[in-house]
């Protein structure tokens, strides 16, 4: 059996790594598979709808069953998806894999920061921006392999399920001493969150910081080619440049905070975010682009993460609801922003859109400040 907690720690990020695969798996074997348009977006909602269910549902287990068991089934499931995507040349047997693929990952993000949690709970801040870390590498390389050195798609994708195999065997045989757990029904613990503000505060704060992420990600190099006149390929390099400081900031960041200053950390960010948003946007700063799209990245990056770790650190004995609850922020983030930019772009133009992502920014900041207010006198009474 496996006790150790490094052993532990280190499989969590290989999950979460492997989150990040199956995220991006789509996008990145888009061309390979020759999908159109109709086909990706289908895909993706398909698998977002499986990874909105998991996410909730495996939080809410994770209250009152292991978490190394829960993540076993999840990688079962995900490893499943990989051997069998695009197998069958059958589209609405694709659907169902990418639907399969969603409850995967979607397991991994319900059961994963809320097990770290319980490993290291002194610097849980830490350990959560470096669980996400992790995400972004997992997207970032899957994305490379598949586009930029053009190498085999199926193969990467069997090689990425055989591993994950091996992690549904190393959470299968992992043990953890019993965590306190609320002893509250799960009815009760859904009315105690519904009458929770900071819960539905922290939603739509996360909700906005997951928009504004998948939204800039989409949009970025299309943004610096059609607005700035980047080449194809500098373009390209932009979108790289922004994803490489999204994953320094969740690791410098995560090094810095504390338990005791994250809502600070996450309000402080919020606040920068706006100018450095705007400015990348907004302002044509020519090849310094590339270092307003690190510093945009950078202030974006540790945010979802420290937003989980407050809001599991404040409900720590039932922290796999509450986690569960807020990360079905995810999947809606992915769908509100942009196709508010969408709407905005056809509307008006593809510039004035882009007011989205700081004002998005803003509104988070008056909400923390909103949430720092109910947290000092939650903490008072």
């Amino acid at each position: 059996m496996i006790r150790n907690h490094k052993t532990i720690t280190a499989s969590s990020f290989g999950a979460m790594f492997f989150l990040g695969v199956g995220a991006s798996l789509i996008g990145a074997a888009a061309r390979n598979l020759g999908l159109t348009a109709s086909q990706i977006g289908l895909l993706i909602a398909a698998q977002n709808v499986g990874f909105m269910l998991s996410v909730f549902v495996a939080g809410a287990l994770a209250d009152t069953h292991s978490k190394p068991r829960i993540l076993c089934i999840g990688s079962l499931i995900l490893a499943g998806s990989f051997f069998t995507f695009y197998l069958s040349p059958a589209f609405g047997v694709n659907l169902a894999v990418m639907f399969l693929s969603g409850a995967g990952i979607g397991t991994y993000e319900g059961v994963a920061d809320a097990l770290l949690l319980d490993l290291h709970e002194a610097r849980a801040g830490l350990f959560i921006n470096v669980n996400h870390f992790f995400v972004t590498i997992g997207g970032l390389l899957i994305s490379l392999y598949l586009i930029f050195l053009a190498l085999n798609w199926r193969t990467s994708v069997v090689q990425s399920g055989i591993v994950v195999l091996l992690l549904a065997v190393i959470f299968g045989l992992t043990r953890l001493p019993k965590a306190a757990r609320s002893q509250a029904s799960y009815q009760e613990k859904l009315r105690i969150l519904a009458s929770e503000k900071i819960v539905a505060l922290l939603f739509i704060v996360a909700v906005l910081i997951v928009g504004v992420e998948m939204g800039s990600i989409g949009i970025l190099s299309t943004f610096l080619a059609e607005v700035r006149g980047f080449g194809a390929t500098a373009a390209k390099l932009g979108l790289v440049v922004f994803l490489g400081g999204m994953a320094a900031g969740r690791l410098v960041i995560g090094f810095l905070v504390t338990l005791k200053q994250v809502l600070r950390y996450i309000t402080a960010l919020l606040g920068l975010a706006v100018p450095c948003f705007a400015v990348f946007f907004f302002v044509d700063l020519g090849v310094f682009s590339y270092i307003a799209a690190f510093l945009a990245g950078m202030t974006l990056s540790a945010l979802l993460p420290l937003v989980l770790t407050f809001a599991g650190s404040l409900y720590k004995e039932m922290s796999g609801t509450v986690l569960g609850t807020i990360k079905v922020a995810i999947p809606l983030g992915g769908i509100v922003t942009p196709l508010a930019l969408s709407l905005l772009a056809g509307g008006l133009s593809l510039q004035a859109s882009l007011a989205v992502f700081p004002l998005s920014f803003l509104a988070g900041f008056l909400i923390l400040l909103w949430v720092m207010r109910l947290a000092d006198a939650r903490e008072r009474a």
